[in-house]
């Protein structure tokens, strides 16, 4: 500390820049005192003051000074000690386990390094270093993943806080868990911002979801099976069960429940493969009719469904329209399985494609089942145009003439006198939709005409 007091007897030094990384490593072990300065001409200047052996492993690594010490040969003490400096790193390579996506590793890897970071302490006086920003979820994390999943409130310096409240450091952190807690919350996730958090949550609901697919996909094919007048123990033989798993690509039968459930295959053709396999030892007529029977039910569904949506794979699925994009006839689609709600219809262009892209599990294939099919679909419209009198009423004027309905409007115009309109229109499909926003592109003043993604 004599260093310090030699430089801020000839610098005066600026307040809230000094930083001690030797009381408090970052998470990679650099360890040094940071102290900025303001010059003689006023510009600011950085003054970092380290042992030979901190700067060593501030220019080299740890590994390199792991190396240097093994050189040295010094006492097997010091070895022990670079070994445990190297735990960060090993902590890494687990992230990198749990990570399928090399990107996301990757965005990982410079998160945890490169972010500012926050000190805060366990009620015994641990340390724990977090990201910027990161909450009290985060910190259960650190400590250990039941400790995440089972947390139900928190104290913060001993008072009751919300569990997003953003860290500072030097705060005291105490979790509170339940013994029967529900798991953690798909919203925690828009919160943390530590990734070994994120990724232990995401673990948790897809182990969670895995597990009720596999109930949920038994029960349907106990129930196909029974509607045949069979029973589960006359199909599941297991030599005709593995020969199906074979011919489907599934690994275990809670792997091939698991995706009956999820509804990527249907029961019925998981049972005519079955029925196959008994038909070999069991000459009975009744077995072609069973098998003509699924084929017959698969192949019935002709009429359109209601919503006029099909959902590969499931029949009579509960389709709904998302309001983000308001798809309609002739847009590309796709489906997303929600958690009791069926399946959700959304526009490929959706501005949260990217969002739901991240749980490909749920992604479903779907198709329109006729795109001339009659039915009434909203879609909101954008419409920008220079004010004048009269505007809106020609515009709605021009929508009407087309014999589409309008479901509401709103209005709005800037200081620079620019009109924006938004409007939510029914049609048929997507050819309709065009024709009225080419019809609207017409009108006076109007300028731009878009559909809201």
């Amino acid at each position: 500390m004599q260093h310090f007091g030699v430089v801020h007897e000839l610098y005066n030094p600026m307040p809230g820049r000094f930083k001690d990384y030797i009381a408090v490593p970052k998470p990679n072990m650099y360890q040094s005192i940071h102290t900025t300065l303001i010059g003689p001409s006023g510009t600011p200047f950085e003054v970092q003051v380290r042992t030979w052996d901190m700067h060593r492993v501030a220019e080299f690594g740890i590994a390199a000074h792991w190396a240097y010490k093994e050189a040295n040969k010094e006492k097997k003490s010091n070895v022990v000690v670079a070994e445990d400096k190297l735990a960060w790193l090993r902590e890494t390579l687990e992230w990198q386990k749990d990570m399928q996506d090399p990107d996301e590793f990757l965005k990982t890897l410079k998160t945890e390094l490169f972010e500012d970071e926050v000190y805060v302490f366990t009620p015994r006086g641990e340390i724990k270093v977090l990201p910027r920003e990161a909450t009290p979820i985060d910190f259960a994390y650190s400590i250990h993943a039941e400790v995440g999943h089972k947390m139900i409130g928190c104290k913060i310096n001993s008072k009751m806080m919300p569990i997003v409240t953003k860290l500072k450091s030097g705060d005291i952190i105490e979790i509170i868990t339940s013994d029967t807690p529900k798991g953690p919350s798909r919203d925690w996730l828009k919160f943390v911002k530590s990734s070994s958090a994120k990724t232990k949550i995401q673990q948790w609901f897809k182990k969670a979801e895995r597990e009720d697919n596999i109930i949920r996909g038994k029960e349907i094919l106990d129930r196909e099976i029974k509607r045949i007048g069979m029973s589960h123990s006359d199909l599941f033989k297991t030599e005709w069960v593995n020969n199906v798993l074979k011919r489907f690509n599934y690994s275990t039968t809670e792997d091939m429940f698991a995706a009956i459930g999820f509804g990527a295959i249907s029961p019925g053709k998981i049972i005519t493969r079955l029925l196959e396999e008994y038909k070999k030892e069991h000459e009975e007529e009744t077995i072609e009719a069973k098998i003509q029977e699924l084929t017959n039910s698969k192949s019935a569904v002709k009429k359109p469904p209601k919503s006029g949506v099909i959902v590969k794979g499931i029949d009579n699925c509960l389709v709904k329209f998302s309001r983000c994009c308001n798809p309609v006839p002739g847009d590309d689609i796709i489906g997303y399985i929600t958690k009791g709600r069926g399946v959700s219809i959304h526009r490929t262009d959706c501005v949260n494609m990217e969002e739901l892209l991240q749980d490909e599990n749920r992604i479903i294939d779907v198709a329109w089942f006729d795109e001339e099919t009659k039915g009434s679909y909203n879609v909101d419209i954008e419409i920008f145009s220079n004010d004048r009198t009269g505007l809106l009423s020609d515009i709605v004027k021009e929508i009407t003439s087309q014999k589409i309905n309008i479901v509401g409007a709103n209005t709005k115009t800037s200081k620079e006198r620019i009109a924006t309109i938004d409007i939510t229109i029914e049609v048929e499909n997507i050819d309709q939709l065009s024709k009225v926003l080419k019809a609207i592109r017409k009108v006076d003043s109007v300028y731009e005409v878009k559909r809201r993604k």
